[in-house]
């Protein structure tokens, strides 16, 4: 079976050196039988800027957001994919504002029992990929992105 593959574009340039390298891993999966979706979410119109944390989806036997746009959809698909591509610039010192508004909306696929540090979701299958593009020669940048990368997959 070909494995599902959602990569999330977090990049306000539509022709910048991050859709380059999503368009070549793009190439690269469907060359190897994978079906492939993308996303741009940096033209999703939300309801709300992010997660408010008003508590809703830990407080619901559903894994989903309780604010209904664009982006809660996309986030429903995420238990039925085999792999999430996160596709960021680093804009000042990490990813792109984008990428962490959606990021901070996937925290509804996830139940946090209070008091245990016990984690409930339903990836448990999901493999994760980042690709990051920077410029301007400092590392913390890329840095800071790999570990909100890191974090997201220590979750999981």
């Amino acid at each position: 079976m070909p494995k599902k593959i959602m990569v999330l574009f977090a990049s306000p340039k539509e022709n910048g050196n991050t859709s380059l390298l999503v368009k070549w891993f793009i190439r690269g999966a469907k060359s190897k039988g994978a079906k492939v979706e993308l996303v741009n979410v940096a033209k999703l119109k939300y309801k709300v800027n992010g997660c408010t944390s008003c508590q809703g989806c830990q407080h619901s036997f559903k894994y989903q957001c309780v604010v209904k746009d664009e982006a809660s959809p996309i986030i429903a698909r995420i238990s039925q994919i085999d792999v999430l591509v996160l596709a960021t610039p680093v804009y000042f010192l990490g990813p792109t504002a984008q990428l962490k508004l959606f990021l901070d909306r996937m925290y509804s696929l996830f139940k946090f029992e209070r008091g245990t540090g016990k984690v409930r979701h339903h990836l448990n299958n999901l493999q994760l990929c980042l690709i990051a593009s920077a410029s301007g020669g400092l590392d913390h940048g890329l840095n800071l992105t790999r570990d909100t990368f890191k974090a997201l997959a220590g979750v999981i």
